[in-house]
Protein backbone atom coordinates (compact mmCIF):
# COMPACT_ATOMS: atom_id res chain seq x y z
CA UNK A 1 0.00 0.00 0.00
CA UNK A 2 1.15 3.50 -0.81
CA UNK A 3 2.83 5.04 2.80
CA UNK A 4 1.70 8.54 1.98
CA UNK A 5 -2.35 7.63 3.64
CA UNK A 6 -1.15 4.56 5.73
CA UNK A 7 -4.49 3.05 7.88
CA UNK A 8 -4.45 4.58 11.73
CA UNK A 9 -8.40 6.08 12.45
CA UNK A 10 -12.27 5.23 11.76
CA UNK A 11 -12.93 5.39 8.43
CA UNK A 12 -15.55 4.94 5.31
CA UNK A 13 -16.56 0.82 4.93
CA UNK A 14 -15.96 0.29 1.45
CA UNK A 15 -18.29 -2.16 -0.35
CA UNK A 16 -21.84 -1.53 0.57
CA UNK A 17 -23.01 -3.94 -2.03
CA UNK A 18 -26.69 -3.16 -2.86
CA UNK A 19 -28.88 -0.48 -3.38
CA UNK A 20 -30.69 -1.01 -0.48
CA UNK A 21 -27.58 -0.41 2.33
CA UNK A 22 -29.66 2.35 4.24
CA UNK A 23 -27.24 3.25 7.06
CA UNK A 24 -23.39 4.22 7.02
CA UNK A 25 -21.03 1.56 8.60
CA UNK A 26 -17.84 2.46 9.85
CA UNK A 27 -14.21 0.59 10.07
CA UNK A 28 -11.64 1.08 13.24
CA UNK A 29 -9.10 -0.37 10.37
CA UNK A 30 -8.27 2.29 8.49
CA UNK A 31 -8.18 5.87 8.30
CA UNK A 32 -5.63 8.66 6.39
CA UNK A 33 -3.35 9.76 8.76
CA UNK A 34 -1.94 13.17 9.85
CA UNK A 35 -5.54 14.52 10.39
CA UNK A 36 -7.42 15.54 13.78
CA UNK A 37 -10.53 16.54 12.48
CA UNK A 38 -13.22 15.86 15.22
CA UNK A 39 -15.58 14.03 12.72
CA UNK A 40 -15.21 11.29 10.12
CA UNK A 41 -13.50 12.60 6.99
CA UNK A 42 -13.51 10.98 3.65
CA UNK A 43 -10.57 10.13 1.52
CA UNK A 44 -10.97 11.07 -1.77
CA UNK A 45 -8.94 10.74 -4.72
CA UNK A 46 -9.31 13.37 -8.10
CA UNK A 47 -8.91 11.83 -11.75
CA UNK A 48 -8.63 14.51 -14.78
CA UNK A 49 -7.25 17.94 -13.30
CA UNK A 50 -7.06 21.36 -14.69
CA UNK A 51 -10.35 23.84 -14.44
CA UNK A 52 -12.93 22.16 -13.11
CA UNK A 53 -11.18 18.87 -11.67
CA UNK A 54 -8.74 21.49 -9.42
CA UNK A 55 -12.25 23.48 -8.70
CA UNK A 56 -14.01 20.94 -7.39
CA UNK A 57 -11.05 19.72 -5.48
CA UNK A 58 -10.29 22.72 -3.80
CA UNK A 59 -13.86 23.33 -2.41
CA UNK A 60 -13.25 20.50 -0.77
CA UNK A 61 -10.97 20.00 1.34
CA UNK A 62 -12.58 21.50 4.60
CA UNK A 63 -14.50 18.01 4.54
CA UNK A 64 -12.54 15.53 2.82
CA UNK A 65 -8.34 14.12 2.92
CA UNK A 66 -7.09 13.76 -0.82
CA UNK A 67 -4.62 10.42 -0.68
CA UNK A 68 -4.13 10.57 -4.49
CA UNK A 69 -4.76 12.70 -8.01
CA UNK A 70 -4.50 10.75 -11.39
CA UNK A 71 -3.64 12.80 -14.51
CA UNK A 72 -2.36 11.61 -18.15
CA UNK A 73 -0.33 14.75 -18.42
CA UNK A 74 2.53 14.61 -16.24
CA UNK A 75 3.37 18.18 -15.97
CA UNK A 76 -0.16 18.80 -15.05
CA UNK A 77 0.12 15.99 -12.66
CA UNK A 78 3.25 17.62 -11.03
CA UNK A 79 1.67 21.20 -10.64
CA UNK A 80 -1.55 20.12 -9.09
CA UNK A 81 0.00 17.40 -6.44
CA UNK A 82 2.23 20.20 -5.24
CA UNK A 83 -1.27 22.50 -4.82
CA UNK A 84 -2.80 19.75 -3.26
CA UNK A 85 0.07 19.10 -0.63
CA UNK A 86 -0.01 22.89 -0.01
CA UNK A 87 -3.44 22.99 0.67
CA UNK A 88 -3.46 20.19 2.67
CA UNK A 89 -0.54 20.04 4.41
CA UNK A 90 -0.17 16.18 2.85
CA UNK A 91 1.56 15.20 -0.14
CA UNK A 92 -1.07 12.59 -2.32
CA UNK A 93 0.24 10.07 -4.32
CA UNK A 94 0.54 10.67 -7.88
CA UNK A 95 -0.55 8.07 -10.70
CA UNK A 96 -0.54 8.51 -14.68
CA UNK A 97 -2.99 5.58 -14.34
CA UNK A 98 -6.85 6.08 -12.80
CA UNK A 99 -6.29 2.16 -12.38
CA UNK A 100 -4.54 2.28 -9.90
CA UNK A 101 -6.22 4.58 -7.67
CA UNK A 102 -9.19 2.23 -8.10
CA UNK A 103 -7.06 -0.70 -6.79
CA UNK A 104 -6.58 1.26 -3.34
CA UNK A 105 -8.67 0.37 -0.36
CA UNK A 106 -8.12 3.11 1.24
CA UNK A 107 -9.92 5.84 -0.91
CA UNK A 108 -13.74 5.93 -0.48
CA UNK A 109 -14.37 8.11 -3.14
CA UNK A 110 -13.14 9.59 -6.79
CA UNK A 111 -14.35 13.14 -8.51
CA UNK A 112 -14.13 12.22 -12.03
CA UNK A 113 -12.75 15.73 -14.05
CA UNK A 114 -11.80 14.00 -17.05
CA UNK A 115 -12.98 15.08 -21.15
CA UNK A 116 -16.56 13.67 -21.65
CA UNK A 117 -15.79 10.43 -23.35
CA UNK A 118 -13.60 8.78 -20.51
CA UNK A 119 -16.22 9.50 -17.99
CA UNK A 120 -18.43 6.88 -17.84
CA UNK A 121 -15.80 4.16 -17.79
CA UNK A 122 -14.09 5.70 -15.09
CA UNK A 123 -17.74 5.97 -12.96
CA UNK A 124 -18.80 1.83 -14.08
CA UNK A 125 -14.93 0.75 -12.62
CA UNK A 126 -14.79 3.07 -9.89
CA UNK A 127 -18.01 1.90 -8.27
CA UNK A 128 -17.66 -1.69 -9.08
CA UNK A 129 -13.99 -1.28 -7.09
CA UNK A 130 -16.38 -0.26 -4.51
CA UNK A 131 -15.74 3.51 -4.33
CA UNK A 132 -18.19 6.18 -4.69
CA UNK A 133 -18.29 8.84 -7.41
CA UNK A 134 -18.37 12.81 -8.01
CA UNK A 135 -18.13 13.19 -11.81
CA UNK A 136 -18.38 16.59 -13.55
CA UNK A 137 -21.26 16.76 -16.05
CA UNK A 138 -21.92 16.29 -18.78
CA UNK A 139 -21.98 12.68 -17.49
CA UNK A 140 -21.60 10.56 -20.43
CA UNK A 141 -21.05 10.93 -24.24
CA UNK A 142 -24.05 8.63 -25.34
CA UNK A 143 -27.80 7.99 -24.05
CA UNK A 144 -26.82 3.89 -23.87
CA UNK A 145 -23.62 5.14 -21.42
CA UNK A 146 -26.38 6.97 -18.95
CA UNK A 147 -28.44 3.31 -18.89
CA UNK A 148 -25.24 1.73 -17.84
CA UNK A 149 -24.53 3.89 -15.31
CA UNK A 150 -27.69 3.76 -13.50
CA UNK A 151 -27.50 0.02 -13.71
CA UNK A 152 -24.59 0.13 -11.97
CA UNK A 153 -25.59 2.37 -9.30
CA UNK A 154 -28.19 0.33 -8.86
CA UNK A 155 -26.70 -3.30 -8.90
CA UNK A 156 -23.59 -1.66 -6.40
CA UNK A 157 -25.47 1.06 -4.13
CA UNK A 158 -22.43 3.49 -4.47
CA UNK A 159 -23.62 6.81 -3.68
CA UNK A 160 -23.13 8.66 -6.82
CA UNK A 161 -23.13 12.74 -7.39
CA UNK A 162 -22.80 14.62 -11.12
CA UNK A 163 -21.41 17.94 -10.50
CA UNK A 164 -24.63 19.91 -11.96
CA UNK A 165 -23.82 22.42 -9.16
CA UNK A 166 -26.21 24.95 -10.07
CA UNK A 167 -28.83 22.86 -7.66
CA UNK A 168 -26.74 23.26 -4.90
CA UNK A 169 -24.42 26.65 -5.17
CA UNK A 170 -24.88 29.98 -7.08
CA UNK A 171 -26.36 31.70 -4.52
CA UNK A 172 -29.30 29.58 -4.72
CA UNK A 173 -30.72 31.64 -7.17
CA UNK A 174 -31.70 28.64 -9.24
CA UNK A 175 -33.55 27.09 -6.14
CA UNK A 176 -35.27 30.76 -5.93
CA UNK A 177 -36.10 30.52 -9.33
CA UNK A 178 -37.81 26.84 -9.13
CA UNK A 179 -39.68 27.51 -5.51
CA UNK A 180 -40.90 30.74 -7.65
CA UNK A 181 -42.75 28.87 -10.51
CA UNK A 182 -43.94 25.36 -8.07
CA UNK A 183 -45.45 27.88 -6.25
CA UNK A 184 -47.71 29.47 -9.13
CA UNK A 185 -46.41 32.74 -9.48
CA UNK A 186 -46.04 32.65 -13.13
CA UNK A 187 -49.43 30.92 -13.62
CA UNK A 188 -49.12 27.38 -15.84
CA UNK A 189 -45.39 27.09 -17.74
CA UNK A 190 -46.05 27.32 -21.43
CA UNK A 191 -42.44 27.92 -22.81
CA UNK A 192 -38.82 27.74 -21.22
CA UNK A 193 -35.79 29.33 -22.72
CA UNK A 194 -32.74 27.88 -22.37
CA UNK A 195 -29.61 30.14 -23.96
CA UNK A 196 -26.69 28.47 -23.56
CA UNK A 197 -24.28 30.46 -25.95
CA UNK A 198 -23.10 29.79 -29.26
CA UNK A 199 -19.15 28.96 -30.12
CA UNK A 200 -16.58 29.71 -32.59
CA UNK A 201 -16.05 27.98 -35.79
CA UNK A 202 -12.22 26.70 -35.73
CA UNK A 203 -9.62 27.19 -38.54
CA UNK A 204 -8.30 24.08 -39.93
CA UNK A 205 -5.83 22.73 -37.17
CA UNK A 206 -2.95 20.90 -38.34
CA UNK A 207 -1.38 18.09 -36.94
CA UNK A 208 1.21 19.04 -34.42
CA UNK A 209 4.04 17.44 -31.96
CA UNK A 210 2.29 15.98 -28.71
CA UNK A 211 3.23 18.28 -25.80
CA UNK A 212 5.95 17.11 -23.91
CA UNK A 213 4.76 15.06 -20.66
CA UNK A 214 1.35 14.45 -22.40
CA UNK A 215 0.68 10.63 -23.39
CA UNK A 216 -1.94 11.28 -26.06
CA UNK A 217 -3.02 7.55 -26.51
CA UNK A 218 -4.10 7.36 -22.94
CA UNK A 219 -5.65 10.68 -22.95
CA UNK A 220 -8.03 9.16 -26.23
CA UNK A 221 -8.60 6.11 -24.43
CA UNK A 222 -12.28 4.99 -25.98
CA UNK A 223 -12.07 7.58 -28.45
CA UNK A 224 -10.67 6.71 -31.97
CA UNK A 225 -7.21 7.04 -32.58
CA UNK A 226 -6.17 9.88 -34.37
CA UNK A 227 -3.29 12.69 -34.50
CA UNK A 228 -2.50 15.45 -32.08
CA UNK A 229 -3.36 18.58 -33.52
CA UNK A 230 -2.99 22.48 -32.45
CA UNK A 231 -2.36 25.88 -33.24
CA UNK A 232 0.24 28.27 -31.56
CA UNK A 233 -2.06 30.57 -30.17
CA UNK A 234 -2.53 29.59 -26.11
CA UNK A 235 -5.82 30.13 -24.85
CA UNK A 236 -6.13 33.12 -22.53
CA UNK A 237 -8.04 33.05 -18.95
CA UNK A 238 -10.32 30.31 -17.85
CA UNK A 239 -8.58 27.10 -18.70
CA UNK A 240 -5.62 28.92 -20.33
CA UNK A 241 -2.22 28.18 -21.01
CA UNK A 242 -3.18 25.25 -23.58
CA UNK A 243 -3.43 26.14 -27.38
CA UNK A 244 -6.89 28.08 -28.64
CA UNK A 245 -7.26 25.61 -31.30
CA UNK A 246 -6.49 21.73 -30.61
CA UNK A 247 -8.17 18.34 -30.54
CA UNK A 248 -7.56 18.20 -26.95
CA UNK A 249 -7.64 20.10 -23.53
CA UNK A 250 -9.90 23.09 -23.09
CA UNK A 251 -11.43 22.59 -26.67
CA UNK A 252 -12.44 18.77 -26.83
CA UNK A 253 -15.84 20.01 -25.84
CA UNK A 254 -15.91 21.24 -29.23
CA UNK A 255 -15.61 17.39 -30.91
CA UNK A 256 -18.45 15.11 -31.18
CA UNK A 257 -15.60 12.93 -30.42
CA UNK A 258 -15.14 13.87 -26.99
CA UNK A 259 -17.88 15.54 -25.97
CA UNK A 260 -21.27 17.29 -27.67
CA UNK A 261 -20.31 21.17 -27.94
CA UNK A 262 -22.34 23.82 -25.87
CA UNK A 263 -25.22 21.48 -25.93
CA UNK A 264 -23.49 19.18 -23.41
CA UNK A 265 -21.63 22.46 -21.71
CA UNK A 266 -24.13 24.78 -20.87
CA UNK A 267 -26.78 22.98 -21.94
CA UNK A 268 -26.03 20.09 -19.10
CA UNK A 269 -26.62 23.11 -16.61
CA UNK A 270 -29.80 24.77 -17.67
CA UNK A 271 -31.74 22.08 -19.23
CA UNK A 272 -30.89 20.39 -16.01
CA UNK A 273 -32.77 23.52 -14.15
CA UNK A 274 -35.59 23.68 -16.68
CA UNK A 275 -36.30 19.82 -15.79
CA UNK A 276 -36.32 19.99 -12.15
CA UNK A 277 -38.48 23.53 -12.41
CA UNK A 278 -40.86 21.20 -14.66
CA UNK A 279 -40.99 18.69 -12.50
CA UNK A 280 -40.12 16.38 -15.76
CA UNK A 281 -36.86 14.69 -13.90
CA UNK A 282 -38.65 11.10 -14.51
CA UNK A 283 -39.86 12.23 -18.30
CA UNK A 284 -38.67 13.38 -21.51
CA UNK A 285 -39.17 14.92 -24.61
CA UNK A 286 -42.28 13.73 -27.64
CA UNK A 287 -40.56 15.29 -30.17
CA UNK A 288 -37.05 17.16 -30.74
CA UNK A 289 -36.91 19.66 -34.22
CA UNK A 290 -33.70 21.64 -34.80
CA UNK A 291 -35.80 24.43 -36.16
CA UNK A 292 -32.59 26.11 -37.44
CA UNK A 293 -28.77 25.35 -36.65
CA UNK A 294 -24.85 25.54 -38.27
CA UNK A 295 -22.72 23.03 -38.55
CA UNK A 296 -18.89 24.19 -38.89
CA UNK A 297 -17.92 21.16 -41.34
CA UNK A 298 -20.27 19.06 -43.40
CA UNK A 299 -21.48 16.06 -42.37
CA UNK A 300 -22.59 13.18 -44.18
CA UNK A 301 -24.51 10.00 -42.95
CA UNK A 302 -25.11 11.84 -39.35
CA UNK A 303 -20.64 12.15 -39.68
CA UNK A 304 -18.44 15.24 -40.08
CA UNK A 305 -16.62 14.52 -43.88
CA UNK A 306 -13.04 16.02 -42.70
CA UNK A 307 -11.27 15.69 -39.49
CA UNK A 308 -9.05 18.99 -39.14
CA UNK A 309 -11.65 21.27 -37.51
CA UNK A 310 -14.09 21.81 -34.48
CA UNK A 311 -17.19 19.74 -35.47
CA UNK A 312 -20.21 20.53 -33.37
CA UNK A 313 -22.71 23.01 -33.65
CA UNK A 314 -22.08 26.82 -33.68
CA UNK A 315 -25.36 28.47 -33.74
CA UNK A 316 -28.12 26.43 -33.37
CA UNK A 317 -32.47 26.60 -32.61
CA UNK A 318 -33.82 23.95 -31.19
CA UNK A 319 -38.13 23.40 -30.07
CA UNK A 320 -38.30 20.18 -27.46
CA UNK A 321 -41.73 19.15 -27.22
CA UNK A 322 -41.91 19.09 -23.52
CA UNK A 323 -44.95 17.30 -21.19
CA UNK A 324 -47.69 19.57 -20.51
CA UNK A 325 -47.45 21.01 -23.50
CA UNK A 326 -44.71 23.00 -22.31
CA UNK A 327 -42.11 24.35 -25.19
CA UNK A 328 -38.49 24.01 -24.32
CA UNK A 329 -36.05 26.08 -26.74
CA UNK A 330 -32.29 25.69 -26.47
CA UNK A 331 -30.73 28.57 -28.41
CA UNK A 332 -27.23 29.95 -29.01
CA UNK A 333 -28.81 33.36 -29.24
CA UNK A 334 -29.60 36.14 -26.23
CA UNK A 335 -28.66 36.07 -22.43
CA UNK A 336 -27.06 32.88 -21.03
CA UNK A 337 -29.74 31.44 -18.62
CA UNK A 338 -32.82 30.23 -18.63
CA UNK A 339 -36.58 32.09 -18.76
CA UNK A 340 -39.70 30.68 -17.65
CA UNK A 341 -42.93 32.04 -19.54
CA UNK A 342 -46.00 31.32 -17.82
CA UNK A 343 -50.23 32.67 -18.42
CA UNK A 344 -49.41 34.89 -15.45
CA UNK A 345 -45.83 36.56 -15.90
CA UNK A 346 -42.05 35.45 -16.83
CA UNK A 347 -38.74 35.61 -14.97
CA UNK A 348 -34.78 35.17 -15.81
CA UNK A 349 -32.18 33.28 -13.64
CA UNK A 350 -28.60 32.78 -13.89
CA UNK A 351 -25.62 32.62 -11.97
CA UNK A 352 -25.75 36.43 -11.55
CA UNK A 353 -29.84 37.16 -11.57
CA UNK A 354 -32.87 36.49 -11.12
CA UNK A 355 -35.19 39.04 -12.65
CA UNK A 356 -39.05 39.66 -13.74
CA UNK A 357 -42.21 40.88 -11.87
CA UNK A 358 -42.83 37.56 -9.90
CA UNK A 359 -38.87 38.33 -8.73
CA UNK A 360 -39.93 42.16 -7.68
CA UNK A 361 -43.68 40.91 -6.16
CA UNK A 362 -41.60 38.79 -3.13
CA UNK A 363 -40.96 42.61 -1.53
CA UNK A 364 -44.94 42.23 -0.80
CA UNK A 365 -45.69 38.76 -0.84
CA UNK A 366 -42.59 36.86 -0.27
CA UNK A 367 -42.43 32.80 -0.58
CA UNK A 368 -43.63 30.42 2.09
CA UNK A 369 -41.30 29.44 4.95
CA UNK A 370 -39.04 26.70 3.82
CA UNK A 371 -40.16 26.74 0.12
CA UNK A 372 -36.30 26.47 -1.07
CA UNK A 373 -35.55 23.72 1.32
CA UNK A 374 -38.73 22.26 -0.30
CA UNK A 375 -36.82 22.18 -3.39
CA UNK A 376 -34.15 20.72 -2.41
CA UNK A 377 -35.52 18.20 0.25
CA UNK A 378 -33.87 19.45 3.17
CA UNK A 379 -31.32 22.35 4.05
CA UNK A 380 -29.17 23.47 1.63
CA UNK A 381 -25.71 22.70 2.42
CA UNK A 382 -22.41 24.78 1.89
CA UNK A 383 -22.02 23.54 -1.52
CA UNK A 384 -22.00 20.59 -4.36
CA UNK A 385 -19.26 18.30 -2.31
CA UNK A 386 -21.01 18.55 1.29
CA UNK A 387 -24.12 17.27 -0.29
CA UNK A 388 -22.36 14.18 -1.78
CA UNK A 389 -20.54 14.00 1.47
CA UNK A 390 -24.06 13.90 2.96
CA UNK A 391 -25.27 11.29 1.07
CA UNK A 392 -22.16 8.89 1.51
CA UNK A 393 -22.30 9.16 5.18
CA UNK A 394 -26.30 8.87 4.81
CA UNK A 395 -26.24 6.01 1.88
CA UNK A 396 -28.45 8.04 0.22
CA UNK A 397 -28.25 9.50 -3.63
CA UNK A 398 -27.26 13.32 -3.69
CA UNK A 399 -29.24 16.31 -5.65
CA UNK A 400 -27.69 15.40 -8.32
CA UNK A 401 -28.33 12.23 -9.33
CA UNK A 402 -27.64 9.80 -12.18
CA UNK A 403 -31.48 9.55 -12.96
CA UNK A 404 -32.41 12.92 -12.83
CA UNK A 405 -29.30 14.05 -14.41
CA UNK A 406 -29.81 11.24 -17.61
CA UNK A 407 -33.39 12.31 -18.32
CA UNK A 408 -32.53 15.78 -18.91
CA UNK A 409 -28.84 14.98 -20.52
CA UNK A 410 -30.85 12.89 -23.54
CA UNK A 411 -32.53 16.27 -24.68
CA UNK A 412 -28.84 17.81 -24.88
CA UNK A 413 -27.75 14.56 -26.58
CA UNK A 414 -30.96 14.73 -29.03
CA UNK A 415 -30.36 17.84 -30.14
CA UNK A 416 -26.86 17.20 -31.15
CA UNK A 417 -27.90 13.94 -32.88
CA UNK A 418 -30.86 15.85 -34.66
CA UNK A 419 -28.77 18.68 -36.16
CA UNK A 420 -25.76 16.01 -37.05
CA UNK A 421 -29.02 14.48 -39.20
CA UNK A 422 -30.20 17.61 -40.26
CA UNK A 423 -34.45 16.43 -38.81
CA UNK A 424 -36.90 16.19 -36.23
CA UNK A 425 -36.62 13.35 -33.44
CA UNK A 426 -39.70 11.26 -32.31
CA UNK A 427 -38.42 10.14 -28.76
CA UNK A 428 -40.19 7.72 -26.82
CA UNK A 429 -39.53 8.44 -23.09
CA UNK A 430 -41.08 5.32 -21.94
CA UNK A 431 -38.64 3.04 -23.96
CA UNK A 432 -35.74 5.79 -24.28
CA UNK A 433 -35.78 5.33 -27.81
CA UNK A 434 -35.84 6.83 -31.10
CA UNK A 435 -39.24 6.56 -32.80
CA UNK A 436 -39.13 5.10 -36.25
CA UNK A 437 -35.65 6.29 -37.48
CA UNK A 438 -33.20 3.69 -36.71
CA UNK A 439 -30.52 5.41 -38.49
CA UNK A 440 -30.62 8.08 -35.85
CA UNK A 441 -31.29 5.54 -33.15
CA UNK A 442 -27.96 3.78 -33.89
CA UNK A 443 -26.61 7.20 -32.68
CA UNK A 444 -27.33 6.43 -29.17
CA UNK A 445 -24.56 4.74 -28.08
CA UNK A 446 -20.74 3.96 -29.53
CA UNK A 447 -17.99 1.76 -29.70
CA UNK A 448 -15.30 2.21 -27.58
CA UNK A 449 -11.64 1.67 -29.20
CA UNK A 450 -9.90 -1.99 -28.79
CA UNK A 451 -8.35 -2.03 -25.40
CA UNK A 452 -10.12 0.56 -23.78
CA UNK A 453 -13.53 -1.22 -23.19
CA UNK A 454 -15.34 -0.66 -19.79
CA UNK A 455 -14.11 -3.53 -17.48
CA UNK A 456 -17.05 -5.18 -16.05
Amino acid sequence: MPTSFMPSRRHFLLGLGTAGAASLLVSSARRAAGYSAPSERPVFATIGLRNQGWAITNKSFRWADFAALADVDAKILDEYVGKVEKAQRKKPDAYKDYRKILDRKDIDAVMIATPDHWHTKMAVEAMLAGKDVYCEKPLTLTIAEGKLIEKIVKQTGRVFQVGTMQRTECNKLFLQAIAIVRAGRIGKVKTVTCGIGGMEASPVIPVAPVPEGLDWDFWLGPAPKVPYRALPELRQGYGGGVPLFSNCHYSFRNWHEYSGGKLTDWGAHHVDIACWALDAVNTGPSKINPMSFTLPVEYREGHPTVHDRYNTATKFSIRVDMPNDVKMIITSEGDNGVLFEGEKGRLFVNRGKITGKPVDELKENPLPEGAIEQVYGGKVPENHTVNFIDGMKARKQPISDVWSHNRMLEICHLSNIAMRWGCQLNWDPVKREIVDNPKANAFLSRESRKGFEISM
